[in-house]
């Protein structure tokens, strides 16, 4: 269809046009619209979606479009400035997603830490001093005896037994 045969009439007080033009405009590019927004989105269901919106928009101000040289040019730009708002949008929520994690909760990590000192405080100095060498500051068990002046064997031994009485007061049952 000869795009400059389309005239395009403005309704009256401004309201939108559903007479022929525009009906005759959108059905000599709806499907030209379509098949290229199938392409860019590669989604049929959003390619769908934005046509309709474009459409809609051009038929929400058809009048004002009259005095536009090339409707089908406003067609696609505004089909694009509905793919690139859409595409934003999608892009906005998945970094929300995944950059949000869970909300840390400062008074329950303050909890945690004094349940974690008062815990240790019942172990007996030679248990905690392993513990806290081997599992919080991460020494190997070498390293450990090395700083307690005793052999590695024998910071295993307490780190073993140190977690042991750990997991009894804390009250966790490893079964």
């Amino acid at each position: 269809m000869d795009r400059s045969a389309l005239t395009v009439r403005v309704p009256d007080e401004g309201q939108p046009d559903t007479g022929p033009e525009f009906e005759d405009f959108f059905r000599a590019e709806s499907a030209t619209l379509f098949r290229r927004l199938w392409l860019i989105t590669g989604n049929r269901a959003e390619a769908e979606d934005i046509m309709q919106d474009a459409f809609l928009r051009m038929w929400a101000r058809w009048g004002q479009i009259g005095a536009v040289q090339d409707p089908t040019a406003y067609l696609y730009r505004t089909a694009m400035n509905v793919f690139r708002g859409r595409y934003r949008r999608a892009i906005l929520a998945a970094r929300r997603i995944v950059t949000s994690g869970p909300a840390e909760d400062d008074f329950e990590r303050a909890d945690d830490r004094q349940v974690v000192r008062r815990t240790l405080s019942t172990l007996s100095p030679r248990q905690r001093a392993a513990l806290v060498l081997t599992e919080m500051l991460g020494y190997s068990s070498e390293e450990a005896g090395r700083a307690l002046g005793v052999k590695a064997a024998t910071v295993r031994a307490l780190a073993h037994q140190g977690r042991a009485a750990f997991t009894r007061a804390m009250g966790v049952d490893d079964a």
